[in-house]
């Protein structure tokens, strides 16, 4: 198996040099398989491209999958050496024009076609954070509204509210309701999708509550169970009693994401969170409570991997993991309507160091696969290393049985 897991490997630094650096293609690329599957077409764009945006030629799948079944979130940036091309129906990808592999498009889910009983599409509603395995999550974003950018405190990664205004850029999509929510995971879950992750804008934290235990109450009405296998996705709250009350709605898991690690860095990158949230020290304070509600392995926290130097990021990354925290080391893609527009973010090596000790760290501390998989509720670099170590991607049991 050991060839294999080289082979796989380089898929997967390839999946993570195509987040890194984006991928280009030319305009029109994708209409005739748009227009064959309408569900395929990426909801929301990702570009380090302003004029992608201001002419509207961003139609493009919301994934593509690699040979060995690794599926990459589409980036977009023309300057990319990474293109993606097609002739005769076939496409794959190239860089600085010489072949690297073929690629395939991934089978939207049945929900995608459904609506919600006010008609708004269900699509809309959640996107498919499928992994490369049988787990099956689904991911909710109720808002792109952050309340804290009329005070002039948007983290300085964060591309919410950042292009509006701009010459036809669309208009910032509403806020879900619970009804519309609770729908949606029903549809999905009733095909197999098994987990779900909610996540939204700042918003003042009684809001904040409020919102998440109606989303509950509406999702277990929906299901008819208490135990939705769900995620919150929250800024810490000053008050931490705050955090039992998502436990008793009947959320399993919680998200903090601390972003990047260091009172310095944490006051120069996340100025909202420090006004709204009581700092950095408080963040961490919250964390480590949730810990104590909901148990190791429970508790995730994401950071911007490159904003500061890999020594600091991994101190971070290793306190958290040590008291029992899922981590996750997102790329930092530094896209058109942030206050780092126009930024470079480290090399993909630089990246790619920074997964493999990430997931060697979660390794150390006992942390298991299914520990990643439930906090973040879809695929991440960290869960995909253990699934190449398990040999629980799909491809093993192919070529066992093969042989």
């Amino acid at each position: 198996m050991s060839t294999l897991k080289d082979k796989l490997y380089d898929e997967l630094y390839l999946k993570l040099a195509l987040n890194v650096e984006g991928v280009q293609y030319d305009v029109g690329t994708f209409d005739k398989l748009l227009r064959s599957n309408i569900t395929l077409k990426k909801r929301e764009y990702c570009t380090r491209d302003k004029e992608l945006i201001t002419t509207k030629s961003y139609n493009i799948p919301y994934d593509l999958q690699l040979p060995n079944g690794f599926r990459v979130n589409l980036i977009t940036d023309r300057k990319s050496p990474y293109k993606i091309v097609e002739q005769d129906g076939v496409f794959s990808i190239t860089y600085f024009g010489k072949w690297v592999c073929n690629i395939t498009f991934p089978q939207p889910p049945a929900f995608f076609s459904g609506v919600t009983s006010d008609g708004t599409s269900m699509r809309e509603i959640a996107a498919d954070g499928t992994g490369c395995a049988d787990d099956k999550g689904i991911a909710v974003m109720y808002s792109s509204e952050c309340s804290v950018k009329d005070k002039g405190e948007t983290c300085l990664f964060c591309t919410f509210n950042g292009v509006l205004g701009l010459e036809n850029s669309e208009e910032r999509p509403p806020w879900r309701n619970p009804l519309q929510i609770a729908e949606t995971v029903k549809a999905a879950y009733e095909e197999g999708f098994t987990r779900i992750n909610i996540s939204g804008g700042f918003i003042p934290e009684r809001r904040e509550v409020d919102y998440y235990l109606d989303v509950a109450e509406a999702i277990q009405d929906q299901l008819g169970r208490k135990d939705f296998n769900g995620a919150a996705c929250i800024g810490a709250p000053q008050d931490l009693a705050v955090i039992d009350k998502y436990k008793e709605v009947g959320y399993n898991n919680m998200s903090f994401n601390m972003e990047v690690w260091g009172e310095d860095y944490f006051n120069i990158f996340c100025p909202g969170k420090v006004s709204e949230c009581g700092g950095f020290n408080n963040w961490v304070k919250a964390i480590e409570y949730a810990v104590s509600v909901f148990g190791k392995g429970n508790i995730r926290s994401n950071f911007v991997s490159g904003l500061q130097q890999k020594e600091k990021l991994l101190e971070g990354l290793e306190y958290l993991i040590s008291i029992g925290v899922v981590t996750n080391p997102s790329p930092w893609v530094p896209a058109i309507g942030s206050p780092l527009e126009g930024h470079r973010s480290p090399t993909v090596d630089w990246h790619w160091d920074v997964q493999v000790k990430n997931a060697e760290l979660l390794k150390k501390y006992g942390r298991t696969s299914r520990d990643i998989f439930n906090t973040a509720g879809a695929r991440n670099y960290a869960y995909e290393i253990y699934q190449i170590e398990n040999e629980t991607l799909p491809i093993f049991k192919e070529q066992k049985a093969a042989v």
